[in-house]
């Protein structure tokens, strides 16, 4: 949209980070650049609402130093980004400005920042598994390429460490080939990003990432931009240069927090707890952007992390993102006072399209009837402690007891494994021989069939097809 380079004086009325202006019979487009001119320099806006009498425009910068006398222009195009394979293994701000030290990379092309979510009709529908190097995550809540899977947490629990050992391990199994990791952090402090920065450089993972930084102390507006511009570069890998990427958004709560404040400075009725009504499209239009397109060899996988105000899952953030994405990977106060990491809890954490990428060819025939009988089992176990509480374990039978042994060595032995990476074939051998604790009258979960090939009291060879060769126990291994 071409627009004539004339400077307009006067702005109406500066509200937070909002200035309103007069179109001047411009008839401005939404997400239309804005370039408003101050003493100290200029600042740059994106058009957020347009009529005949009045136009908002959302400063990305502060609004400090702009008053009513300052002059304003029509760029007459939006926000975009220029994109290239050389901005792997470089940092940027919330504007996409470099941050590392070094020059802007030449750009191989520039896209518009907001995108549109993938056509439900190129859409191809996911089934790799993905190997984190987890044992609860790859066994329990498997993650798929192509998948949104976010990461529910709390304030103080290790939700950085384990994002950081996610991009550090995640792999597509078979073909050993490492993901590209687009990293965008929204209003974290100084230590956080050192602390990323830092873990991404030591483990070598920093080769393959870009890296997206708003800090605390940065306008809350460059909050909005910074998923986008995340986003926007991961398609450019995905889909023109054919690579599996993985994005990590953390943290989300903050980018709807940054939401609300421009809500508020609208004057827009509220929603839930104050966040706008739009709220729910809003994240849809980033979580929606990831996925696979037919006829294209990349991938976008997406792990949002957002951290829930007093550990309340139905607050609305996470209470919407839940019913946007496939899944959630739950991480527990009560684990991580036990001084176990990583601290996911299996029971209220789900992955809808686990089914899809395992089983017979993929991971193992006995991954599922595996997979649901550690988590019923351990399920029973945690309900026996409440039982123990009040009865005494005096009181129980001989299997009840078993059962408790089973969940305190699941949670010692199976989730918690520190930075230790383990592959599937290892995560699922160590689930066997936990459910060896177990009675095998108890083990409905496993069929007859199964449970001859898999329990270690029959089983003569330790073995998961697709990956390894079968190993025979005199091996020691």
């Amino acid at each position: 949209m071409d627009r004539p380079a004339i400077t307009y004086k006067g702005l109406q009325q500066i509200t937070g980070p909002l200035v309103i202006v007069e179109p001047k019979g411009l008839k401005p487009m939404f997400g239309e650049l804005v370039r408003i001119l101050t003493p100290e320099g200029e600042r740059l806006g994106q058009v957020i609402e347009a009529s005949e009498s009045a136009v908002v425009v959302q400063v990305f910068e502060q609004t400090l130093g702009i008053d009513i006398n300052s002059s304003f222009r029509m760029l007459g195009e939006t926000l975009r980004i220029g994109v290239s394979e050389d901005m792997l293994g470089r940092i940027f701000n919330g504007r996409g400005e470099p941050i590392d030290g070094y020059k802007k990379p030449v750009a191989e092309a520039r896209l518009d920042v907001n995108g549109s979510p993938i056509n439900p009709v190129m859409r191809k529908y996911p089934h790799d598994f993905i190997q984190t190097g987890i044992s609860t995550i790859d066994v329990m809540l498997t993650l798929v390429r192509g998948q949104k899977l976010p990461l529910f947490s709390g304030s103080g629990l290790p939700h950085n460490r384990l994002a950081v050992q996610i991009a550090r391990q995640a792999k597509v199994v078979g073909t050993e080939e490492e993901f590209a990791v687009v990293f965008a952090a929204m209003g974290i402090t100084a230590e956080e990003y050192n602390f990323f920065r830092k873990s991404l450089e030591e483990s070598g993972a920093m080769e393959r990432t870009v890296m997206f930084v708003n800090l605390a102390n940065d306008p809350a507006i460059e909050r909005i931009i910074t998923p986008r511009l995340a986003l926007t570069v991961a398609e450019y890998l995905a889909f023109e240069t054919e690579r599996h990427v993985l994005v990590i958004l953390t943290d989300m709560t903050n980018y709807a927090e940054a939401l609300r404040e421009i809500s508020a400075a609208r004057n827009e009725i509220p929603g839930r707890r104050g966040y706008p009504a739009y709220l729910y499209s809003d994240l849809a239009s980033i979580y929606e952007r990831c996925g696979i397109v037919r006829g294209k060899n990349g991938s976008i996988t997406l792990m949002p992390i957002l951290t829930m105000p007093n550990d309340d899952v139905t607050h609305p953030v996470p209470d919407l993102t839940g019913y946007i994405t496939e899944g959630q990977i739950y991480l527990s106060r009560a684990l991580h006072r036990k001084g176990i990491y990583p601290p996911i809890d299996p029971l209220p954490s789900l992955s809808r399209l686990m089914r899809e990428a395992i089983g017979k060819g993929k991971t193992t025939p006995c991954h599922k009837e595996l997979a649901d009988q550690l988590y019923a089992a351990y399920a029973e176990g945690v309900d026996l402690r409440d039982l123990v509480a009040v009865v005494g374990e005096e009181a129980l039978s001989e299997e009840d007891k078993a059962f408790l042994r089973f969940a305190d060595e699941f949670e010692q032995r199976f989730i918690n494994q520190g930075e230790t990476e383990r592959d599937i074939v290892e995560s699922i051998e160590l689930g066997r021989e936990l459910l060896a604790i177990l009675p095998e009258t108890r083990l409905g979960r496993i069929s007859d069939k199964t449970l001859k090939k898999c329990h270690p009291k029959y089983r003569k060879v330790r073995c998961c097809p697709r990956f390894r060769k079968p190993v025979s126990k005199e091996d020691g291994r």
